[in-house]
């Protein structure tokens, strides 16, 4: 029997559609800054690529500490969206600090208040999105989501070059103009957003980090937070693939859009892998993502020439397509409504807890043996939570 990929978008709820669009802006912001930070901090900063690796390891576990604190907050109040706007407003006032930065820990700083703004967003919107649609649309919901945020992911990298080209390699000139988007995306989400779904949460406000409601989530949801932490061990910040391709031989101009392939890439890919993920199933699909992932990592050790690197760029895009959305809406049809905040929440905890020593391990072991020990061991990391989702097919 075929399967059939039906795009009807009439069907995806207003506020996913929101979401979606707040993410776009708000990742054409941050990804326009992002794409040109490692060579910001190696070529005008003067940092190492072992500080590299300490800011963006620092940097993703504020993030992912913080998203359990505010998804609980949002599943004890009954009320998601004043968290969202909060915490998009956050990353949004303190972007301009990357255009004033005189040395790295001014970066450190910019990129601690980012990412805790983004702590304090995604487990509240995570669950909004869940609240707002229907079990069997689930990974639809997720897909188009992440589709539009990875549009935003895609017209970044491409701003950079462009605004690079156009301005003779001003950093600070982008950085400022990057702000721009940020603040459109607050104002969006602030009159866009309906709140729904949460508010038959509001009759019992049992403390949702208290034990018994943490033991009501299922097994197998704590499995996939061990699946994420395993595999975001090897899963090193983005920065380490920037300068992997301009170690092979890409140009610091053109660097930033390899990111542009990657996610276009991801925004062709996540829509259809979350139709097809409420179709055949999503642990299948999943674990075709941890997979796809390994060997992308197994090239990017042995990458010799440029081509190769736009090439394993774009399989990079294809896995996180298959994978990020689905992971998504695999957690949310596995735990209670009353408790998806907590629940997103732990997940990303899960997720910053590994990328600290991710970070640090890829930066020390690039530093002490060289780029091709480093993706190995990634690749490894994303095999073994491969095969515990193998040894555990709870669908």
């Amino acid at each position: 029997m075929k399967t059939r990929v039906d795009l009807n978008f009439q069907k995806i709820p207003h506020n996913v559609w929101i979401l979606g669009f707040v993410s776009l802006l708000t990742d054409i912001s941050s990804e326009t800054i992002h794409s040109l930070l490692p060579l910001f901090l190696v070529s005008v900063l003067g940092a190492g690529v072992l500080t590299v690796g300490l800011i963006e390891g620092i940097a993703e576990a504020t993030a992912s500490v913080f998203k359990i604190f505010s998804g609980a907050l949002s599943d004890y109040l009954g009320r998601r969206k004043g968290l969202a706007v909060f915490g998009y407003g956050i990353s949004t006032l303190v972007k301009p600090l990357f255009a004033l930065s005189t040395s790295p820990n001014w970066v450190l700083v910019a990129r601690f208040g980012d990412r805790l703004g983004k702590g304090i967003r995604v487990a509240p919107r995570d669950a909004l999105v869940a609240d707002a649609t229907p079990v069997g649309m689930r990974g639809s919901a997720y897909g188009l989501r992440q589709s539009l945020d990875t549009i935003g992911a895609f017209l970044g990298p491409l701003a950079a070059f462009s605004l690079m080209a156009l301005s003779g390699n001003n950093f600070r000139l982008v950085f400022w103009l990057a702000v721009i988007p940020g603040v459109l995306a607050v104002i969006l989400l602030a009159l866009g957003i309906r709140e729904t779904g949460t508010t038959a949460h509001k009759q019992s406000r049992s403390h949702p980090l208290h034990f018994q409601a943490l033991a009501s989530l299922s097994r197998e949801y704590w499995i996939l937070v061990v699946v994420a932490l395993l595999f975001n061990l090897g899963n090193s910040s983005n920065a380490f693939l920037l300068l992997r391709a301009s170690q092979v031989g890409i140009s610091a101009t053109l660097v930033p859009l390899t990111l542009l392939v990657m996610n276009l890439a991801y925004s062709l890919s996540a829509y259809p892998a979350g139709i097809l993920s409420d179709q055949l199933g999503r642990v299948k699909l999943l674990v075709v993502g941890l997979l796809l992932y390994a060997l992308v990592y197994l090239g990017f050790a042995f990458v010799q020439s440029p081509w190769q690197v736009w090439s394993l760029f774009a399989l990079y895009g294809l896995h996180l397509g298959i994978s990020k959305g689905v992971l998504l809406a695999l957690v949310s049809d596995k735990v209670p409504a009353a408790l998806r905040g907590t629940a997103f929440g732990f997940l990303n905890l899960a997720v910053g807890v590994a990328l600290l020593p991710a970070s640090l391990l890829a930066g020390g072991l690039w530093h002490q043996f060289g780029s091709t020990i480093t993706f190995i061991i990634g690749s490894i990391f994303a095999l073994v939570a491969a095969l515990i989702l193998l040894f555990n097919n709870f669908e």
